[in-house]
């Protein structure tokens, strides 16, 4: 246990110094940008998101004028971030309880961020921890997802399951930039299909690498 401990920090300390300025690469103003831009990136880039958020949040200025959108007129303009019905009706939905149940702010705990449509626990960990600077979980998307297998944080496939795993070892203090520095190193070095495993400052603490034959 006090080896797996080590272990984790010594991981989290290496991401902190190789990526010191690591967030959310997705652009927003407050909790309900977050929030929105989070909705749209589900199977899109965060790239695509920000190209059509400023236009986006310039139109619509809060959860009463996104609750109040035509759906199919939202539909048009976020249909390049892909899925935009479901998007469109879960951003209309969310924003409709918001208003309805919130008094019109994002709600900033887990337990009411996950009652809105379109929101399960990464969407709700990404608004806490960059709209809200809380943490409450860790948010597993793609990138978490594999290196937390690669790195041997987790043999689980399920992120709810993952997300157990890694609140169980990563130290709370570091919950809230655990997803940010993993992201980074998931985009720049670890990537899926051809992971740079030589350039990789994790390494030496990385069991994929060591049963890839490359050590």
């Amino acid at each position: 246990m006090e080896n797996a401990e080590k272990r984790i920090k010594e991981i989290i300390r290496i991401l902190h110094k190789t990526y010191p300025k690591s967030r959310t690469a997705l652009t927003f103003r407050n909790p309900l940008q977050i929030l929105v831009a989070t909705i749209l990136s589900a199977q899109c880039t965060d790239e695509r998101v920000n190209q059509i958020t400023p236009m986006l949040f310039q139109k619509y200025k809060s959860a009463e004028e996104f609750a109040r959108a035509d759906q199919g007129e939202l539909e048009e303009e976020i249909r390049s971030t892909g899925f935009f019905r479901n998007k469109a009706k879960n951003i209309i939905g969310a924003s409709t309880q918001i208003v309805e149940e919130f008094s019109g702010k994002v709600p900033d705990n887990m337990a009411d961020l996950i009652t809105l449509p379109g929101v399960a626990r990464k969407t709700a960990n990404i608004v806490l921890s960059s709209g809200y600077q809380k943490s409450e979980g860790i948010a597993v998307d793609t990138h978490v997802k594999r290196l937390s297998g690669r790195l041997g944080l987790s043999r689980e496939k399920n992120p709810n399951k993952i997300e157990q795993d890694l609140l169980h070892i990563v130290p709370r203090e570091d919950w809230i930039g655990f997803n940010y520095i993993l992201v980074n190193h998931g985009r720049q070095v670890c990537q899926a299909r051809k992971p740079q495993c030589f350039k990789c400052p994790l390494n030496h603490l990385c069991p994929f690498f060591e049963s890839s034959g490359q050590s």
